[in-house]
């Protein structure tokens, strides 16, 4: 990052911690919305799965609007470091740079509960399977960031998160 004087700007981050995804745990998760789709598909309706195909997009269209909104409040220059990612295990909007934690977690928590809310209205005017494809896919999207919160639970909170390809590692600034 470059200075209007021409000086460079240099970050110098501590790894406190590195949280590993295990493939093991990856393939678990990516099996969830299946196993839930059959469960759902054998005790609430055979038509839950095309109402999950429906709802997916509309899960991460929620998501992104909450989390950016959340983001444009705290200050402009935080909505640049994040970016939508299609790749497993961070699907959505998620954080591109090194982020701190209390915004990472301020965004989980609007997202997580404005979701649930929006979900729960959206029961009035939706068919039940609709609704429970909407509650699957939102929690499921928020798994993998709930579970590098727990694990992050006993550290520092005034860290900076940074989130890899299969890894989550938490940073001393």
């Amino acid at each position: 990052m470059a200075d209007p004087n021409g000086q460079a700007t240099f970050y110098h981050y501590r790894l406190i911690k590195k949280i590993q995804i295990p493939k093991s745990l990856l393939l678990l998760y990516l099996s969830l919305p299946w196993l839930a789709g059959a469960a759902g598909a054998f005790w609430v309706s055979p038509y839950i799965l095309l109402d999950m195909l429906i709802a997916f997009p509309i899960v991460l269209w929620i998501q992104y609007v909450v989390g950016h909104t959340v983001l444009l409040l705290q200050g402009p220059s935080y909505r640049k470091r994040w970016r939508f990612r299609l790749k497993p295990p961070w699907l959505g909007y998620n954080p591109e740079q090194h982020v701190s934690r209390r915004v990472f977690i301020l965004v989980q928590f609007y997202t997580c509960w404005i979701g649930i809310v929006l979900c729960v209205i959206m029961a009035f005017w939706s068919p039940l399977s609709f609704t429970i494809g909407l509650l699957i896919w939102h929690l499921w999207l928020l798994l993998p960031r709930g579970y590098a919160l727990l694990r992050l639970s006993g550290q520092r909170k005034d860290g900076m998160l940074k989130m890899n390809e299969q890894d989550i590692s938490y940073y001393k600034q």
